[in-house]
């Protein structure tokens, strides 16, 4: 397994507003430098894809 694909071993991620701004990959993943971080607009859809693991994030009401 690639260190990228260790970083997003889970493929689906539910957040809460304390987890803003969200990255990819995320500071409390095992590989957090697996792959460039990227910021994800999640706020309007509440839901967001990373473009480098394809994982998925989800906005759970608070």
């Amino acid at each position: 397994m690639t260190e990228q694909e260790q970083a997003c071993t889970q493929q689906h991620y539910e957040i809460t507003e304390r987890d803003l701004p969200l990255s990819c990959p995320m500071p409390n993943m095992p590989a957090w430098d697996a792959h460039p971080r990227v910021y994800l607009p999640i706020k309007d859809k509440g839901e967001a894809h990373c473009p480098y693991c394809g994982a998925i994030f989800t906005l759970r009401a608070s």
